[in-house]
C-alpha cells in the first residue's frame, strides 16, 4: 500500500468512527485554571512517527459511543483516556479502536479528550522529546497532569448524572486509560465523591501518580484491571506492579498481567504477542465483576 492509499484509508476510517457522534463540553463554560489558554485542538498524523495524535486541547470534551446495534446493551459505560505523555492522544489504537472494541462488547463507550501541554510546533512527539531535558518541563507537566485529572473527574460526574440518558446503570461506570490516560483512570480511584467515584479502573501500561494522589486507598476502593509489558521502554511496569501491591496489601480487588514482551504503547496493535490478547482479559474480568450481565 503506498503512503497517499494509506492516508485515505485512515481518513476514511476517522470520518466513519467520529460519523454522527455526540460531542459533549466538559463544562459549561472555560475549564477551570485554563482560562488563558487561546490555542486550537488539532488532530493530523504530521509528526516524526506519521501517527495520528490529537494536541493542543484546550477545551477537554467527551464523545459519546453507543453499543452496536447487533451487540444486546450491557448498561455498562466505560470513559476512555488515550494517552500520549500530557503532550498528545494517540487516538488511532488507544482512542478509535478502543471505542470500538467496547461497542462490539454491549458497552457504551465516552472518549475523553482531556487537556494537554501546549504545543508551540506542529510535532507533539518532538516537543515531548525536548521536553525530557527542558527546565521547568516538569512542572509544566504536573501542572497539566492534575487538569487532565480533574478532567476525568468530570467526566465521571457526566456520564453518572446523564445515566438514564444513555441507558446506563449508575453503578456500573468505569474508566480506562493508556500511558498518561492511565494516570488519569488511576488517580480518579483516589479522593473521589459519591459522583465521580469510578465503579471499576483499566490501568494499561499507566504512569506513576502524582505525589499528592499516592495517600490512603478508599475503604470502598473500586476493582482495578493492570496491564503493562516487562520491557516497557519507559519501565512503567513497575508503576503496574506498584500499583497492584498496594491495591492487594488494602485487601481491595485487582488483576495484574505482565507480559514478556509487547513494549510501550501497544493498545489494541496487533504484534503476534500475548499482548494482543489483554482485551479479552479485561472482558473475562469485566464479566467476572459481573458488569457485563445484560
Amino acid at each position: 500500500m503506498n503512503k497517499f492509499s494509506a492516508i485515505i484509508l485512515l481518513l476514511l476510517f476517522t470520518v466513519a468512527v467520529n460519523a454522527q457522534q455526540k460531542v459533549i463540553p466538559l463544562y459549561p463554560g472555560v475549564a477551570p485554571g485554563s482560562e488563558s489558554w487561546t490555542w486550537s485542538e488539532t488532530e493530523n498524523a504530521d509528526n516524526m512517527y506519521h501517527s495520528n495524535a490529537i494536541f493542543n486541547i484546550s477545551k477537554p470534551t467527551l464523545t459519546v459511543y453507543p453499543p452496536d446495534s447487533g451487540h444486546p446493551p450491557t448498561g455498562t459505560a466505560v470513559i476512555v483516556c488515550p494517552g500520549g505523555g500530557f503532550h498528545s492522544l494517540s487516538i488511532m489504537q488507544e482512542g478509535y479502536a478502543v471505542v470500538k472494541w467496547l461497542q462490539s462488547k454491549g458497552i457504551t463507550a465516552f472518549l475523553l479528550k482531556y487537556r494537554l501541554m501546549h504545543v508551540e510546533g506542529g510535532d507533539p512527539y518532538k516537543q515531548e522529546i525536548a521536553d525530557r531535558t527542558r527546565k521547568g518541563a516538569d512542572a509544566d507537566r504536573l501542572t497539566v497532569a492534575n487538569m487532565a485529572i480533574a478532567d476525568g473527574r468530570q467526566a465521571l460526574t457526566y456520564v453518572r448524572a446523564h445515566a438514564a440518558e444513555y441507558g446506563i446503570d449508575p453503578k456500573r461506570i468505569g474508566i480506562i486509560g493508556f500511558s498518561a490516560g492511565g494516570v488519569i483512570s488511576a488517580a480518579t480511584a483516589y479522593n473521589y465523591t459519591p459522583e465521580n467515584r469510578p465503579d471499576f479502573v483499566g490501568f494499561i501500561y499507566g504512569g506513576g501518580l502524582p505525589p499528592e494522589m499516592q495517600n490512603k486507598i478508599p475503604a470502598d476502593a473500586p476493582p482495578l484491571f493492570i496491564a503493562a509489558a516487562t520491557n516497557d521502554t519507559y519501565n512503567l511496569e513497575m508503576a503496574a506492579v506498584s500499583l497492584y501491591s498496594s491495591w492487594v496489601t488494602a485487601k481491595h480487588t485487582a488483576e495484574l498481567h505482565i507480559y514478556a514482551q509487547g513494549g510501550h504503547g501497544f493498545g489494541l496493535n496487533k504484534q503476534g504477542l500475548p499482548t494482543d490478547t489483554w482485551t479479552d482479559r479485561f472482558t473475562d474480568w469485566m464479566a467476572l465483576q459481573g458488569f457485563l450481565k445484560h
